[in-house]
């Protein structure tokens, strides 16, 4: 399937998720907008570098603080946490990686490579980013801010 049509199809299975405040597809990239965060969060599926990525960014420094903060108190590792998630959802694949950085565009970024981007991506490929992208909220939305609290 092409790039175009690996997005639609996350899209839709995103939006069949229902855990996400809205979902929009920027140019070739799916934008997925963090329900109940405390601050703007984006779930983002994109090509870069010639990988495909699952990515959870925000603008807000505080907010990744708190996600950073949380996992330094618990003494959690976000790899174990996120592999609990995705063995949840059934996924039996090798665990990812993470990265976390501020991007150029001072983006406070989480992301994990799924495959390597081509012309023509596998179903496979389709259904590890679908679980990849379920997955990164499922444990996000555990962390820090990423829930609004009641007061």
């Amino acid at each position: 399937m092409t790039h175009d049509e690996l997005i639609a199809k996350l899209r839709d299975a995103a939006d069949e998720a229902g855990v996400f405040e809205s979902i929009e597809v920027n140019g070739d990239t799916l934008v997925c907008h963090a329900d109940g965060s405390a601050e703007p969060a984006e779930y983002r599926v994109l090509t870069d570098g010639g990988r495909l990525w699952v990515s959870l960014v925000t603008e807000d420094r505080w907010l990744s603080e708190s996600i950073e903060a949380e996992l330094m108190h618990t003494g959690d590792k976000l790899e174990e946490l996120l592999e609990e998630e995705m063995v949840d959802l059934g996924y039996e694949g090798p665990m990812p990686t993470f990265e976390h950085f501020r991007s150029p565009e001072k983006l406070f970024t989480f992301r994990s490579p799924v495959c390597d981007a081509s012309d023509a991506f596998a179903a496979d490929d389709c259904e590890r980013a679908r679980l990849y992208l379920l997955g990164y909220e499922a444990c996000f939305r555990q962390l820090g801010d990423m829930s609004e609290s009641e007061d």
